[in-house]
């Protein structure tokens, strides 16, 4: 797993440090940099579910969603917008303002990792339970609507 570049987390605003810090908590999470050294990317299973800006202000994150309860944030919240160069069915970008429950927020990034889990095939999700260190079952969660 990489880490965050130890100069590129100065400055950054508190909610995208721990959105971050959130991201890279969930069990087998991966960071990886595959575009610029200004977008962190977290994996599971070398298949992204989280990724975020590092150079822009206040900070954006992507997220994988369920295509029904993105479209209803999108029409709630003026800071969740359709994936920001992603397929913007299955994808949310959220500004990350305090427009925006910190709970909801944490909700959408465990949401965003059980998707991405789900659709791995049971061998892979069997291997990264069988590796992760925690015991914890790495199985995905429903959603809950704000």
């Amino acid at each position: 797993m990489s880490s965050l570049p130890q100069n590129g987390t100065e400055g950054l605003s508190d909610r995208r440090q721990w959105a971050l810090e959130t991201c890279s908590k969930l069990p087998a999470a991966e960071l990886a940099y595959p575009f610029t050294m200004s977008t962190a990317v977290f994996k599971i299973a070398r298949k992204m579910f989280a990724l975020v800006n590092l150079d822009d202000h206040p900070g954006r994150i992507t997220l994988k969603c369920d295509p029904d309860f993105g479209g209803l944030l999108i029409h709630q919240y003026d800071d969740i917008n359709h994936g920001y160069h992603m397929n913007k069915r299955h994808w949310i970008t959220i500004t990350l303002t305090s427009s925006v429950p910190t709970d909801l927020l944490e909700d959408l990034i465990s949401d965003s990792y059980d998707l991405v889990v789900a659709s791995l095939t049971n061998s892979a999700r069997l291997s990264l339970e069988t590796s992760d260190r925690q015991g914890a079952p790495i199985a995905p969660t429903s959603h809950t609507e704000p």
